[in-house]
């Protein structure tokens, strides 16, 4: 099994620990069907669940294997919101679309736990979530993000912590303060992914791995070319996100490939493990260039950010206590970030959907966007909308301008960082 997720020189935590799966037929001759689904991960997977359950004869092709792109690697962290807060949000789309917007984040929580019940999807979810403050400054900023988040949405249940409580749950002197949050959480993705492939399967979709779209013809019955076969249909759903490439270049220049990297301790057994999580909670600090940290179910901490080659260091800075533990897994991968970091949702055309650009937050919000892009194919795109209609920049000077842009984004948010 885990060889199938092996990615790159070193294998993920995740590609060693997941569940089985089998390994699935790439397409090989021409095939016809309700929806084509391009992307097998939470986003893709969803949507074919969706459709499946209501009678539609779907096919999803991948390009490599289920969960093979940020699904199956990501930090795992299923958190209400989205990366700007809700009086950022109103600015660009309105008070009541910011309104529905949040209120479309508590559904896609929902979700998620109606999912994962449903279909028996083993995926250790779990609830509990911190944002770690390391500089007065971003006390402060902590307060005002719980004030709005109460004040604007009515969200309940967080709670800011002193420094000596921070430290309590975190095991470290590294933090100035934290804001819980208990209505957020964290998972397996990898897992979570594979299960909904699974069910997908179960309702009647069919998916084609190996099997790269090479070209979408569009029309009235678009036609998806891979390298042994085509499919015929009457809609296509495109959930490639950071791996869109050049299939559709109009999406592909909103977004922009983010690549974040992951390491895995070796297991650390109950006491180290309650001291540096004490409640199992999830965590980031609030860097720009942030880091990202939780315990695995067998008590590895798992350690993300963007710096590859600092995340040894860095987790030992924030954990002294972890200087002799072994790194057994590193890994990596790219997620879609959009300039306003808030995700992108749309239409080409009358019968092509796509959904990506979550930008830190798509364990909730993908599996919600696969159903919605569903619904819309049924001819209900009223929750579709909400989304559709956040405007969006591309990308300055195209994909050329991709990485140099990213570089330079990281080098300002550092020097933010010192301050």
């Amino acid at each position: 099994m885990s060889a199938l997720y092996t990615d790159g020189p070193a294998e993920s935590y995740y590609a060693a620990s997941a569940n089985p799966s089998p390994s699935r037929t790439a397409l090989d001759g021409d095939v016809r069907c309700d929806v084509c689904v391009i992307g097998a991960g939470i986003t893709g997977t969803s949507a074919a669940l969706h459709l499946a359950e209501q009678g539609y004869n779907v096919v999803v092709l991948e390009n490599h294997r289920v969960g093979w792109g940020a699904s199956g690697r990501s930090g795992g962290q299923a958190l209400i919101g989205y990366n700007k807060g809700f009086r950022d949000i109103a600015a660009r789309v309105g008070r009541d679309d910011a309104r529905a917007l949040w209120d479309l984040s508590l559904q896609a929580k929902d979700l998620l736990v109606d999912t994962v019940t449903k279909h028996g999807i083993e995926c250790d979810l779990k609830w509990g979530y911190l944002m770690m403050a390391i500089k007065p400054r971003q006390v402060r900023e902590l307060a005002v993000l719980k004030e709005e988040m109460e004040t604007e949405t009515g969200y309940e249940g967080l709670s800011l912590l002193d420094q000596a409580q921070a430290r309590d749950r975190v095991g470290s002197e590294t933090y100035r303060g934290a804001l819980s949050d208990p209505g957020s959480g964290h998972l397996h993705p990898l897992n979570y992914t594979l299960g909904l492939a699974r069910a997908a399967e179960d309702a009647g979709a069919v998916i084609y791995e190996t099997t790269p779209a090479s070209h979408i013809q569009d029309g009235a019955e678009p036609l998806i070319t891979t390298p042994n076969g085509t499919v015929h249909c009457n809609h296509v759903i495109m959930c490639a996100n950071a791996y869109v490439g050049k299939l559709v270049p109009s999406i592909a220049q909103k977004i922009i490939p983010s690549s974040s990297f992951i390491i895995a301790t070796e297991p650390l057994g109950d006491d180290l493990a309650h001291s540096v999580m004490r409640d199992d909670d999830c965590a980031i600090d609030l860097n720009h260039v942030l880091n990202y940290w939780r315990l695995s179910a067998d008590k590895r901490l798992l350690f993300g950010g963007r710096v590859k080659d600092a995340l040894g260091a860095s987790m030992r800075a924030v954990y002294p206590q972890l200087k002799d533990s072994r790194i057994d897994f590193a890994w990596g991968g790219s997620v879609a970030m959009t300039i306003n970091q808030l995700p992108h949702f749309g239409r080409i055309g009358t019968n092509m959907y796509f959904a990506h650009g979550f930008s830190g937050h798509g364990i909730l919000l993908a599996g919600l966007a696969g159903k919605l892009m569903a619904q819309a194919v049924q001819g209900t795109a009223e929750r579709f909308d909400v989304f559709a209609r956040i405007p969006h920049m591309s990308l300055p000077g195209g994909p050329l301008m991709r990485t140099p842009a990213l570089v330079l984004s990281t080098l300002y948010f550092k020097l933010r960082d010192l301050l």
